[in-house]
């Protein structure tokens, strides 16, 4: 069902916003009281002292199918014990244990019996809070290093060579061993860059969860499976028949609506839902009219017509336009699309009468960057998010099945869901769209000059074979025009800026080093198919210290 939007249809969405007021402290109560329930699976914890690298320890984890949360250092305990951990790691972390107010492992943890893994920081508040002494070392170590397991090798080592070239990153050391406790591992700056108590608690001074340290993976996984006695029994297939158990239970006979948006996270979010619940799920697709070229379309044909979903598109590309008419700073243009899309969107949720639950597709980094325990203390903003998120304020409950995931997880699970490729593969595109891809004012001309150029570099990189090897590929429009000559013609026409970027999380990117044959293709199809375009640009900074986007 498709109907258009315009400026002027607010039908009291003003009021209908005002009726859940009075609900929303009980319904974000409610919703923030939810732990998740331990399944029968096997569980760490990793407990988080505010590591650079704690999101990588969780999928390092996850790669050996055993599932695991971070959680603060300071949580309450309840929530630890809610997961059933057969173990615990302990993270990295700025801090220095000696300091004044410096975060310490819970006690019930210490006294928990079962194994632990202390990493860099983790290490060191383990030797300090068991007796042994931490102070700083008369050499920092920072980068590449090598490390000599000893001999015999301690559990954690099963396997791995005398000699391993590891990551530090650490000023103290521990000076001395708690009782009981012996080295597993010496380097050129410590004479114990491992550590292990002959049981199940251990300590590690450098990172095994980074890349750069060989065999790290390894590690991980003697301790997961050798000490911890975890068997990988986390699986896309049981995560996917669980999860659409849970929803069963949960929704029961009530309502759900979801926003879709084209993009993966929120395509299986509505396709776990649907298989739960079936025509109770009803999905609301607002085109803002900054979408890629065919997009809308590919959403409506993949889900109402292949999917059979109850699928509401509604053509808000007039309004949105409107709202952004003379807009250039990039904040506003976020801010004016976030409101635009709220608004539509709870006019046309009004639409459909009592509704019980919104279905969102939050990820595990959403989660962890909204609740970790210095998020508080962040010195500075770069910019809005991209994603629009709805208000809590809206009287629905949420539903959010892909909470403790990771996006490669939210791929895997959307293959398994029959997906097509081109849905599930899709670049990460920013919520407001190409409004903050057009540098500048959005207008419906520019709109269609960066669509033409966007969708030359999507095909090319397509054909070239790496659409999946990158991260995000993309076009720009740029402010600037600058002079050419084509034919016998001197022009002044618009400048586009071509963006590749490598990346595993989007924390840190790369510039892709794609041949130069595609860039070639690229510029020689964008000046002759693009209609005022004269020059092509390639982007080559990595980030940080840029961003991906432009905007």
């Amino acid at each position: 069902m498709s109907h258009r939007v315009s400026t002027t249809d607010d039908l009291e969405v003003g009021t209908y916003l005002e009726i859940a007021e009075a609900q929303t402290s009980e319904v974000s109560t409610r919703h923030e009281a939810l732990v998740v329930e331990a399944r029968e699976r096997d569980a760490v914890a990793v407990i988080d002292f505010g590591s650079q690298y704690s999101q990588l320890i969780a999928r390092r984890v996850r790669e050996h199918h055993v599932y695991c949360e971070l959680i603060p250092h300071d949580a309450p305990r309840e929530r630890i014990e809610a997961l059933k951990p057969k173990g615990f790691i302990l993270s990295g972390g700025p801090a220095s244990v000696y300091a004044p107010d410096a975060p310490l492992i819970p006690q019930h943890v210490l006294d928990s019996k079962k194994p632990i893994l202390g990493i860099c920081y983790g290490m060191q508040a383990l030797a300090y809070q068991l007796g042994g002494e931490v102070e700083p070392g008369t050499r920092r170590e920072y980068g590449p290093a090598v490390i000599h397991v000893t001999d015999p090798p301690a559990p954690i080592f099963r396997g791995v060579p005398d000699e391993v070239s590891v990551w530090m990153s650490h000023g103290d050391l521990v000076r001395k061993l708690p009782s009981g406790f012996c080295s597993a591992a010496t380097s050129d700056n410590s004479p114990t860059a491992a550590m292990w108590n002959g049981d199940g608690v251990f300590g590690l001074q450098f990172h095994p969860e980074v890349v750069h340290t060989s065999f790290g993976s390894q590690l991980i996984g003697n301790f997961l499976t050798g000490v911890c006695g975890c068997t990988g029994n986390w699986t896309t297939a049981s995560f996917v028949e669980q999860t659409i158990d849970d929803l069963r239970r949960r929704v029961g006979t009530g309502r759900v609506i979801c926003a879709l948006s084209g993009g993966v996270d929120s395509a299986v979010v509505a396709v776990l839902v649907h298989r739960a619940i079936g025509d109770q799920l009803t999905c609301i697709f607002v085109d803002n009219g900054l979408l890629r070229s065919g997009e809308p379309a590919r959403v409506v044909d993949t889900f109402e017509q292949h999917l059979g979903m109850k699928l509401i598109h509604v053509d808000a590309a007039d309004s949105f336009l409107g709202r952004l008419a003379g807009v250039t700073d990039p904040e506003d243009k976020r801010r004016i699309v976030g409101d635009e899309f709220i608004r539509i969107f709870a006019l046309e949720a009004r639409k459909l009468g009592h509704i019980d639950f919104l279905a969102q597709g939050t990820l595990y980094p959403d989660v962890i960057e909204s609740t970790s325990h210095d998020t508080a203390n962040a010195a500075t903003r770069i910019k809005s998010h991209h994603n629009v998120a709805l208000p809590a304020s809206l009287p629905f409950q949420l539903v959010e099945p892909l909470r403790y995931l990771f996006k490669d997880e939210v791929r895997e699970v959307g293959s398994a869901l029959g997906l097509p490729d081109e849905i599930v593969w899709r670049h990460p595109f920013p919520g407001p769209g190409l409004s903050i891809r057009v540098l500048g004012e959005v207008t419906e001309e520019r709109l269609e000059t960066l669509r033409a150029a966007d969708a030359i570099v999507m095909d090319e990189v397509r054909t070239a074979g790496l659409y999946r090897q990158l991260w995000q590929s993309f076009a720009v429009l740029t402010p600037m025009r600058t002079v050419g000559v084509m034919g016998d013609f001197r022009t002044y026409g618009n400048v586009v800026a071509v963006r590749m970027v490598s990346s595993q999380d989007a924390m840190t990117a790369d510039w892709a080093r794609v041949p130069y044959e595609l860039l070639g293709r690229i510029s020689s199809r964008v000046v002759n198919e693009v209609p005022d375009v004269n020059r092509v640009v390639y982007d080559i900074t990595s980030k940080p210290p840029g961003t991906i986007e432009w905007e």
